[in-house]
């Protein structure tokens, strides 16, 4: 699949999808492109006077980068045929820093393992500058539509 097939078949959509586009994508890894939207509705109470993007927002776009659209990649490469989509699982994630609103990250990530439909990544996030906002290991698994 090509990256836009990629992008077409992840399962988050508006305003629950928090990648703009795959830059790279190959067997071994992904690098997606997120701009946090500064009207968010979670910006209102995340913090009213000085908005910051919250942490499990962060973990989310790694995910959906990292997991699920590395996961789609790789369950296509095995079976091109199968109704199946990945699912986050886990994470153990460190932050580093912190995103406003307006902001574009790159999530970067590496293949750890693959087998069984269960996926392991080592992931990052960082900000235009090379700044670390976040980094750790994230897992999914490939499930039935």
């Amino acid at each position: 699949m090509t990256k836009e097939e990629i992008l077409a078949a992840i399962p988050q959509q508006e305003p629950f999808r928090f990648i703009d586009r795959i830059l790279e994508l190959d067997e071994d890894h992904v690098v997606a492109t997120y701009r946090y939207r500064e009207d968010a509705d979670f910006y209102r109470g995340h913090f009213p006077s000085r908005p910051i993007t919250p942490g499990v927002i962060l973990i989310e776009t790694m995910a959906q980068a990292a997991v699920v659209a590395l996961g789609l990649y790789l369950l296509h490469r095995e079976d091109p045929d199968a109704k199946i989509t990945t699912l986050f699982s886990h994470a153990d994630v460190e932050f580093a820093g912190i995103v406003l609103p307006g902001t574009e990250v790159t999530t970067s990530a590496k293949k750890v393992f693959y087998r069984r439909r269960t996926l392991r990544v080592s992931a990052e996030m960082r900000l235009p500058g090379g700044s670390l906002v976040c980094a750790g290991t994230l897992s999914g698994t490939g499930v039935p539509l």
